[in-house]
């Protein structure tokens, strides 16, 4: 069949390849972009993702089969650079607006995202010429070395080694929520947009695309401010993967090939991701099985040199990427629920 059938190919794919573009829709949605190609959009779509080199020595060291077996762990990044809009700028000096581990277990049948606050006071590696290493919010490595350095900063804070990294614009949250006919998000406290004004009283909302970016933007009429905006994001995330069905799809090709245009264009993946092998990775994850977790923090607000910061529990965090490692990450929830994000 061909590409330029997105409805056509959407039907084609089975319930559990849904549930495995539902997974990565989810995944990167949270940095606001999408693999979704991976499945349904071919070369058509896999030709307009960005791909350039990032991981380093941060990467997974391996005999070339860790797609195939074992658990995976990726870098999701989002960018806060918008494109066509004021305050747009360039990709590097930009700052990483969202910092996500995502852990596929051994089995291959659980993803955990696990979210680092972007202010969480930390050691950033030297850049010649940029930045002499030190202290510092992690999302200044992205400003001071793009892509490639926040995916050291993680990998020295974590001890994990990186099988790929995501990086897609923010602002294609608008189209993606459009894409799928706008989503009911469930608010457990009142926010009010600092930006527009909106106001979302406790409860459920539906949302399109302006008001779920607007959401998920904001900081300071959250309760816990930064903290607060990550569990926005997980709401928005896990809501986006209940709208995802194939009727909200199939009912408008037009606005399935915009939606997959959108994905493949938001996003920059390192040279070596393969995302055909990465879909087939996640092929028994369901949506129910994707967990949403954030690094435990001591300090909310830490007053550093570089201004207010989020200081981590280090023991608890230490613990936490342990199990990442380890792969044993069941093991820590079920002994810390209070980190959980968005419970089940």
């Amino acid at each position: 069949m061909s590409t330029r059938n997105p409805a056509g190919r959407w039907r084609r794919l089975t319930r559990r390849q849904r549930a495995v573009l539902a997974v990565v829709v989810v995944c990167a949605t949270v940095c606001a972009g999408l693999v979704t190609l991976v499945l349904s959009a071919g070369h058509r779509y896999e030709g307009r993702v960005h791909r350039e080199e990032i991981l380093g020595q941060s990467g997974a060291s391996r005999d070339g089969q860790q797609w195939r077996r074992g658990a995976l762990n990726l870098l999701l990044l989002g960018s806060d650079s918008r494109d066509g809009e004021p305050d747009q700028g360039e990709y590097s000096g930009q700052r990483s607006d969202t910092i996500m581990l995502m852990h596929l277990n051994g089995t291959r049948d659980t993803v955990t995202v696990v979210s680092i606050p972007r202010d969480s006071y930390v050691d950033v590696p030297a850049r010649p010429g940029v930045w002499d290493g030190g202290k510092n919010k992690i999302n200044a490595a992205f400003a001071f070395g793009g892509a490639a350095l926040a995916a050291e900063t993680v990998h020295r804070l974590t001890g994990v080694a990186l099988d790929g990294v995501v990086v897609a614009n923010f602002a294609a949250v608008r189209t993606i929520v459009d894409a799928v006919g706008g989503i009911t998000v469930c608010i457990p406290y009142e926010v009010t947009s600092t930006t527009t004004g909106r106001r979302w009283p406790a409860g459920c909302h539906r949302l399109d695309g302006n008001a779920t970016e607007d959401l998920v933007r904001q900081r300071h009429g959250v309760p816990g401010g930064d903290l607060g905006r990550i569990r926005d994001q997980h709401l928005v995330v896990k809501a986006i993967a209940e709208q995802l069905s194939p009727a909200s799809l199939i009912a408008n090709p037009t606005r399935l090939d915009r939606l997959l245009t959108t994905a493949a264009e938001s996003l920059t993946v390192d040279e070596n991701l393969d995302l055909t092998e990465l879909a087939l990775a996640l092929r028994h994850v369901r949506t129910e099985r994707i967990r949403f977790v954030t690094v435990p923090v001591s300090d909310p607000g830490l007053d550093t040199p570089a201004g207010s910061a989020v200081l981590l529990d280090d023991q608890a965090a230490a613990e936490l990427f342990t199990a990442v490692r380890g792969d044993t990450v069941d093991r820590w929830l079920t002994d810390n629920p209070r980190y959980v994000s968005v419970p089940d």
